[in-house]
């Protein structure tokens, strides 16, 4: 019986796994300068806290969910995404309470969702995102905007749009919901299951239909800037003067809507522009969110934040033929002749790791010239070779494999000599 991968997942190999870790490591950096500290939640939660929080009539809660009953009978889901999970934290360990403010979090790690298979896109992902909770200040809507831009620019990529909408507050919302039944009531029929359903219980999910985004009547429905109240207008008009501040370009789309019910206010997208990335172009998705924070539970406190794919960032990087430097130069090779030289060169081996030095030696027992091809082959620096002489001198005879130099170091020696050179 053979086994395979499940499908929607990934194996991630040695070769590609250098690329994840560089971009992580490029993401870490750049949390710690704009100070979003990390916060690891579970990768499981109960149900009922997506159906709250992210939406009982979005595509994610009504098809995407994993959702499993476990031993004692409780209803629990593989987390989708992880706004509600943070926030869900920020609650229970009251947070709100803390003396500096906005709480800035950031997370990154694996999300479920049942979904087909596209490139870019799978059944278990990586995320990473930032939640800035505590703050209703439209400067710190372009601070979280401008940090998914840094992550992009700063992996190397250009062909990048930013998207922006404001999605109003309650006042806003309300209108723009009669607006938009009066608008696709009389052809709700020529619509998909899901929209009709949709119509009276949340008639803005409709505009985000992937199976109706062609209809004549998706072009024509009222846009929800047009029914902005004076402040949400104010707000957005502030968020807007922010990001001219910084410099960061962008386009308003009174259409874009997000796929999850917590946004009010500012909502955005990135998306690549790369030739040949795919018909699905987005990167990165975020908004506000004021109102979840009370709906799961806690204070009436505002918030706002991003998510994205490290999977989709790779493949833009791919569309831009961006190369990122994953090279891990291998510092000594140990080759060793005969069982008394292969035991002082595991001795040696563990001293140079102890001072951070990388080393590999053979465990196939080869002849010296295998040997010699395989420290070729990985690029080490140095090779080091043991055999019966260098034991009865207590030398070792050290190569530098881009110049030919070669010498003779004694054992006592070796780490000092590694280490200057």
């Amino acid at each position: 019986m053979s086994f395979k991968v499940p499908r929607g997942t990934q194996d991630i190999l040695p070769g590609q796994s250098e690329k994840w870790q560089k971009v992580e490591t490029i993401i870490r950096d750049l949390c710690r300068v704009y100070r979003y500290n990390e916060i690891r939640t579970p990768i499981f939660e109960q149900t009922d806290l997506f159906a709250r929080g992210v939406g009982e009539t979005t595509d994610v809660v009504q098809k995407e969910m994993y959702t499993f009953e476990d031993r004692g009978g409780r209803s629990l889901t593989l987390r989708p995404e992880n706004t509600a999970g943070v926030v869900r934290a920020y609650v229970e360990h009251k947070m709100f309470g803390a003396p500096d403010q906005p709480v800035k979090l950031s997370y990154l790690g694996p999300m479920f969702r049942y979904e087909r298979q596209q490139a870019g896109r799978y059944r278990q992902f990586v995320q990473f995102g930032v939640e800035a909770i505590g703050s209703a200040d439209p400067a710190i809507d372009a601070e979280v905007i401008a940090l998914a831009m840094d992550v992009y620019e700063s992996v190397g990529l250009k062909d990048l749009k930013l998207v922006i909408n404001s999605l109003g507050d309650k006042e806003t919302r309300d209108a723009h919901r009669t607006a938009l039944i009066n608008h696709f009531e009389p052809h709700i029929e020529e619509f998909c299951s899901d929209c009709q359903n949709r119509l009276q219980k949340n008639p803005l999910r409709i505009l985000d239909c992937k199976v109706d985004r062609e209809h004549p009547l998706m072009v024509t429905a009222p846009a929800l800037t047009d029914f902005l109240t004076e402040d949400s207008a104010a707000y957005f008009a502030q968020v807007k003067t922010y990001l001219d501040t910084l410099g960061i370009t962008y386009e308003v789309d009174p259409n874009l809507v997000r796929g999850l019910d917590y946004y009010n206010h500012t909502t955005f997208e990135i998306m690549s522009t790369a030739a040949g990335f795919g018909s699905i172009t987005t990167l990165c998705g975020g908004g506000r969110y004021n109102g979840l924070v009370e709906e799961i539970g806690g204070p009436d406190v505002p918030g706002i934040g991003f998510a994205l794919s490290i999977e989709r960032l790779l493949l833009a990087l791919e569309a831009e033929n961006v190369e990122l430097d994953t090279a891990s130069a291998l510092d000594v090779y140990m080759i060793a002749m005969g069982d008394e030289a292969k035991l002082k060169a595991v001795e040696l081996t563990s001293s140079f790791r102890a001072k951070g030095i990388s080393t590999e030696m053979d465990y196939l027992d080869r002849k010296m010239k295998a040997q010699m091809k395989s420290a070729d082959r990985l690029g080490a620096k140095f090779t080091i070779v043991l055999g019966e002489t260098e034991l009865e001198e207590h030398v070792a005879a050290v190569k530098h494999m881009e110049s030919g130099e070669q010498q003779k170091v004694a054992f006592s020696e070796l780490v000092n000599y590694l280490l200057n050179k």
